[in-house]
């Protein structure tokens, strides 16, 4: 896929980071996503007056947030006008980057956590099952009713990237493309990342640090697991569609003529 075309899609932000238009990228068979339909982003608590003028210029019908109650207890999401918000936990477990900027009880054992193992494990559960996902997937069901929306969680990374994936897949995205777009958070995200690396620096020495970062940093392997965890459980995206979202062939053609273009 074309940088360009990733690098306008993202919207120019104050207050959020990686806010990004899905549209522009291209389908197996030589479609394209209509921009201005759905929106992938980060936290969007500290929007600011003039973010929340370009935000309400994309008439937004839903905002739908996949963290937990904690998180969006303490930073919440915005309400805008004629917007609908909706919040359904993608996993009940503790956010890493939540919890590096507003909790300060946890130490190194905390951090040690989040390892490559740590992250292919969730990738792997993410995808199955998932009444986040669930909620997602029936607002695509009814393009027209529900679309623009955006769907976010705090770094708009890993929860929101399997979100896009899912997304992007039943569209007819190719998996290479949606592989880009998914690493296209390392790029969005460098600075809110390397916020996180000096804060985390004191719980580890420099060759656990690191580690830490390596593991931190989006890699292909974690959303492959997402991928895979699918195949093997459900054999093709098709019966997995079909079976977790009741999108048949019919209704994922539906879709696709109206998010298609």
């Amino acid at each position: 896929m074309n940088e360009n075309i990733m690098i306008n899609n993202i919207l120019p932000l104050t207050g959020a980071v990686n806010f990004r238009d899905m549209g522009g990228i291209q389908t197996v068979d030589g479609r394209t996503i209509k921009k201005g339909l759905l929106f992938r982003a980060a936290a969007l608590t500290d929007l600011t007056a003039d973010d929340i003028v370009q935000i309400s210029a994309l008439n937004l019908k839903r905002i739908f947030d996949y963290r937990r109650f904690e998180e969006a207890n303490r930073q919440p999401d915005p309400i805008l006008e004629s917007v609908i918000n909706e919040r359904i936990s993608v996993m009940d477990e503790e956010n890493v980057i939540n919890n590096i900027f507003v909790n300060h009880q946890f130490d190194q054992q905390y951090y040690r956590k989040f390892t490559r193992a740590h992250f292919l494990k969730i990738y792997t559960e993410m995808p199955i099952n998932n009444p986040s996902y669930k909620r997602l997937m029936n607002f695509l069901k009814k393009p027209k009713e529900n679309l623009p929306l955006v769907h976010h969680c705090t770094g708009g990374r890993d929860r929101t990237g399997v979100g896009a994936m899912i997304i992007q897949m039943t569209l007819g995205v190719p998996f290479e493309t949606i592989m880009e777009d998914y690493l296209f958070s390392n790029h969005a995200l460098e600075n809110y990342h390397n916020k996180i690396f000096h804060k985390t620096a004191a719980f580890f020495n420099e060759t656990e640090h690191k580690e830490f970062r390596e593991s931190f940093l989006l890699q292909e392997d974690y959303l492959l697991a997402s991928k895979q965890a699918i195949e093997q459980k459900y054999g093709n995206f098709d019966y997995y569609l079909e079976k977790e979202f009741q999108i048949t062939e019919q209704v994922r053609n539906e879709i696709q003529e109206v998010v298609l273009a």
